[in-house]
């Protein structure tokens, strides 16, 4: 401990990067930003004297191509810009390191309490024993369970994931002291005993002892997974549990899951001296379920309504000064979680100014080339830093530790105040001499459709509504109140989640992200406007990133169509090759996807790994952004479509789990953005055999329009390599995750009425 008046060593460390990389970084980017500006300058110099699209030509059809000409300027000036948007993610990126050895001298007998949000809406897209999974990794922190409560969030109101959570609440009497005794890591049941994995320490001698307890808590799990699922098959509860337990009575007046009122059943806790105790007589976590009321005349707001519903009940029963929010898919892979956040908040010297700490979304059982891009390596290893760099990471939902406090709207304050009510035992007691079912009537009201109305809930209280992305519109408040965020991105993953195995859930996915991101960039909230003079600049930059992404999909369509279209036309929009503004399209080009490469391996990734995410990159958004552009917009106009919140499955068919393993991309069905992805693809593959079939007949000669077109059709050429999986699903592929043939019909002839059209098209050539 510091003597008195001195200060104490630092429970977290922050390093910035520095040396011949960032060095080398910096000045790679300042080219990088001379070839686009000679490209803007190229564009302007030549806009209102194009003759053959770029230099004089004895062609004249090219004496009119200035609108497509236009268009290309267009579009690199978005590229442009919003490439320097991205700067701010990277050119000054910090790395945090805790010291939790620290925290224990200092303050483990004044340790603060931690409610854990696990989140739930649809046991049909998340399997019940998936959220139990998760609901016993958070229960096995390695934190005081008298200061540990969890609350499972239940959207869907069933009674099959109540009765998983009972099922849970027996087996976890053995599972956390089994976890405790033998140092598990992780302490998610499925990873651990479906790997079979070996105790990180052990105090015993004789590995007999290990192997026999964990051959009991493996038939224990086994049984429990068992019975959740029969009863998740046949859709009920069995009938004897569904008589002993009083907490099923709840749903004697349920109607639907939008129609309901509000369910709480206090699971376990402290003040149960039957229930509340482990097998070896240790007290456990707290364990609540709610499924809030819900009324078709009430919006419910989606996850953002059920988190603060979860703040305000919580706050009558343990009233945690942490809130940890997790996805139902995100099971925790590292006890010591809680004290990494910890060592950030209960800093004596910064410890003030944070109001949240943000781990990484990470993911278990990923291909080896990363099919769908879902490991964001890139993002988790480099851009998650630079924001950090720039004033705060983003809330991104998930593995999220919050002052509740803050979350609730307390005001920035910059006095060095924060230990000072971290020892809330008058706060906590919450009159503990309450019965538990007087508690549970007392925070029912609190979850009630009608409690919101006339309060600041939703606006400056709790979670913001108003927008499918409620996380970065309320880290983005947060931020605007003058509140620091800090990024912890441990050797050890924090979290693991389960990825997304099919095309389709990766694109509803992206949709909702870009539209309620747009959402943001419309809103009163907006970065350019509303956090003006309240955030750095480079965050106002790093939310500007993700606020673009809907209307980044307008000059990346540009981009896949027109180009390809004009080499039917013998129009070209680039330099030849021999000219010398030829030389800053080529650099930026290389060095673009040349960077692009080198930092996706420095992350860990591969080659086709690369190729993966530059296709992945491709088809969100020409697809997901843009479609989340158009919603939007006619949402704006007064015409909103009718669309709800979109959960994506977490569960996989068999057929679909093997493709998936084996790399093969999963389409199966038919969908308006598979349609559009397909008819980009057909265009540009007509577009290619066209140019193809020009030149070898052409009067100029093969190389003549080569190098007149050769970034042309290179790009077209790119763009039919990065489409091979969609050519297989339309024409090849035979089992049940290629596209179906309407979509092969559709497809085809929207590509060929295009490229006719656009042939005969005089205005625009």
């Amino acid at each position: 401990m510091a003597k008195k008046g001195e200060i104490p060593y630092p429970m977290f460390e922050t390093r910035r990067a520095t040396g011949g990389w960032l060095i080398t970084y910096r000045l790679f980017s300042i080219s990088l930003f001379i070839g686009i500006f000679s490209i803007w300058l190229y564009r302007f110099s030549h806009l209102f004297n194009i003759h053959g699209g770029v230099e004089e030509e004895e062609d004249d059809d090219g004496e009119k191509s200035w609108v497509v000409w236009v268009g290309s300027l267009a579009a690199e000036l978005f590229f442009g810009l919003y490439w320097l948007l991205t700067q701010a993610l990277r050119w000054n990126p910090v790395f945090r390191q805790t010291f939790k050895h620290r925290l224990s001298q200092r303050y483990e007998h004044s340790l603060p309490g931690v409610d854990v949000f696990v989140c739930t809406a649809d046991p049909d897209k998340e399997p019940p024993m998936m959220v139990m999974n998760t609901v016993l990794s958070v229960m096995a922190y390695d934190y005081p369970s008298d200061k540990l409560s969890v609350y499972l969030s239940d959207d869907a109101a069933s009674e099959i994931t109540f009765y998983a959570l009972l099922e849970t609440r027996s087996f976890a009497k053995k599972w956390l002291p089994f976890c405790k005794r033998f140092h598990m890591e992780p302490r998610s049941p499925s990873a651990h005993l479906d790997g079979l994995c070996l105790p990180t320490s052990s105090d015993h001698d004789d590995d007999s002892i290990w192997i026999q307890e964990l051959a009991a808590i493996k038939k224990l799990y086994d049984d429990m997974e068992r019975r959740i699922e029969d009863a998740t098959k046949s859709g009920q509860v069995p009938r004897d549990v569904r008589s002993m337990h009083k907490g099923f009575s709840q749903w004697d007046a349920y109607s639907s899951r939008r129609d309901h009122d509000t369910i709480l059943k206090i699971l376990l806790h402290t003040k149960d001296s039957l229930n509340s105790k482990d097998a070896d007589g240790s007290v456990m976590p707290t364990l609540v379920y709610l499924a809030r009321e819900k009324r078709s005349q009430y919006h419910h707001h989606f996850k953002a309504g059920a988190m603060n519903s979860l703040i305000r009940v919580s706050s009558k029963i343990s009233n945690g000064k942490i809130i940890l929010n997790v996805d139902c898919d995100m099971a925790s892979n590292s006890s010591e979680s809680v004290r990494d956040a910890l060592c950030f908040f209960m800093d004596e010297e910064k410890g003030h100014e944070i109001a949240f700490v943000q781990f990484p979304q990470n993911f278990v059982g990923v291909t080896k080339n990363d099919l769908y891009a879902n490991h964001v390596q890139v993002f988790n290893k480099l851009e998650a830093h630079g924001s950090d760099g720039c004033g705060g990471s983003l809330y991104i939902g998930t593995g999220s530790f919050h002052r509740r406090d803050i979350l609730c709207g307390r005001k920035f304050s910059d006095q060095h105040n924060a230990i000072n009510d971290w020892n809330n035992d008058d706060d906590d007691q919450l009159i503990m001499e309450e019965s538990l079912q007087k508690q549970e009537q007392e925070s029912k009201p609190l979850a009630s459709c009608t409690y919101e109305q006339n309060t600041l809930w939703g606006s400056e209280r709790g979670l913001i509504y108003g927008c499918a992305v409620e996380d970065v519109m309320t880290g983005l408040s947060i931020h605007s109140k003058g509140w620091r965020s800090v990024y912890c991105n441990p050797e050890r993953k924090a979290f693991l989640g389960a990825p997304l195995t099919t095309l389709g859930q990766v694109l509803v996915q992206q949709k909702r992200w870009a539209e309620g991101d747009f959402q943001i960039l419309v809103s009163k909230y907006s970065p350019p406007w509303h956090a003006y003079g309240k955030l750095s600049v480079g965050l106002q930059m790093v939310y500007c990133n993700y606020c673009f992404w809907a209307p980044k999909s307008l000059p990346i369509l540009y981009y896949c169509i027109v180009p390809s279209l004009c080499l039917l036309k013998g129009i070209p929009l680039f330099p030849k090759i021999s000219s010398p503004w030829f030389i800053p399209f080529a650099y930026v080009i290389l060095a673009g996807n040349t960077s692009s490469l080198v930092e996706f391996l420095s992350c860990g990734g591969t080659v086709q790994g690369w190729w993966n995410e530059q296709r992945m990159w491709l088809y969100k958004r020409t697809s997901s952004f843009f479609f989340a552009f158009v919603e939007s917009i006619l949402k704006l106009l007064g015409f909103p479509l009718a669309s709800g919140f979109a959960i994506t499955t977490k569960v996989a068919e068999q057929d679909a789990s093997q493709r998936y393993e084996k790399e093969i991309m999963e389409f199966g069905g038919s969908s308006p953005m598979f349609t559009l992805l397909a008819t980009l693809a057909m265009l540009n593959l007509f577009c290619f055999l066209g140019v193809s079939m020009d030149a070898l007949i052409s009067e100029d000669g093969f190389i003549r329009v080569l190098e007149k077109m050769i970034l042309q059709i290179m790009l077209c050429g790119v763009l039919v390599l990065i489409n091979v999986p969609i050519y297989e699903g339309l024409f090849f592929r035979k089992d049940k995750g290629g596209l179906p043939t309407s979509v092969a019909i559709k497809s085809t002839i929207f590509a060929s009425s295009a490229c006719v059209l656009f042939k005969g098209m005089n205005f625009i050539t």
